[in-house]
Formats: structure tokens, C-alpha cells, sequence
């Protein structure tokens, strides 16, 4: 954890653009953006992935969730749409093994992706 990026942006040792930020979440934006808003939504505690977390935890999900609908009502993408992607392990193309959400809006998306 201490050579966690995502940790170190929660420690504010590394500078982020925060949209929100509570006790158990930060959302900020990604600094190589997938989309007109590409967001990053983390909880504070770091599991690499979210079959890691212990049952006595799973509070972390409903948080993360709770954070991230309320911050798409504040900016808007509650009416325009987005796109939430959660990857795990480096085929799905994870590359910080923090638990994390994109966030994507701004543009058109096909299905199925990638």
C-alpha cells in the first residue's frame, strides 16, 4: 500500500482534481481521460479488488455507490448518462490495483466495449 498511487493521491501526497471527497470516498478526475468526463471514484481503504474484500467490509460498496450517485446528481450526468467500469487484474486492463470506478460521460459508448 505504501507504493499504491491511489493511496498516496488519498494522503494528498500526489495532487488530484477532487470533485468529492467524504469520510470513505474521493472522486476525482482521471489525469488521461477516456471520455469528456472520465471520473475515478476510490474508497479510502485499499483492497486491490473487490472479491478481496471480507464480508465484514462490503459497507466500503455501498459508499463508493452512495458517493458516486451523489456526485453524478451534482455535475449532471444523472440526465445526460455515463458509464461505470470496474476492471480487476491486468487482462481487464487494470493498472492500479486499488479498487476503483470509472466514471465515463460525454460521448456515445458501444456495447459490447473494447
Amino acid at each position: 500500500m505504501d507504493q499504491c498511487l491511489f493511496c498516496k493521491i488519498i494522503k494528498k501526497e500526489i495532487p488530484s482534481e477532487v470533485v468529492y471527497e467524504n469520510d470513505s470516498v474521493l472522486i476525482f478526475k482521471d489525469i488521461t481521460p477516456k471520455a469528456p468526463t472520465h471520473l475515478l471514484a476510490i474508497p479510502k481503504k485499499h483492497y486491490a479488488g473487490i472479491h478481496l474484500v471480507p464480508p465484514d467490509d462490503s459497507i466500503i460498496f455501498q459508499q463508493l455507490f452512495a458517493a458516486i450517485g451523489e456526485t453524478v446528481k451534482i455535475i449532471g450526468l444523472d440526465l445526460a448518462g455515463y458509464r461505470q467500469v470496474i476492471n480487476f487484474g491486468d487482462c481487464a486492463g487494470q493498472t492500479v490495483h486499488h479498487i476503483h470506478v470509472h466514471i465515463l460521460s460525454g460521448r456515445d459508448f458501444t456495447w459490447p466495449p473494447g
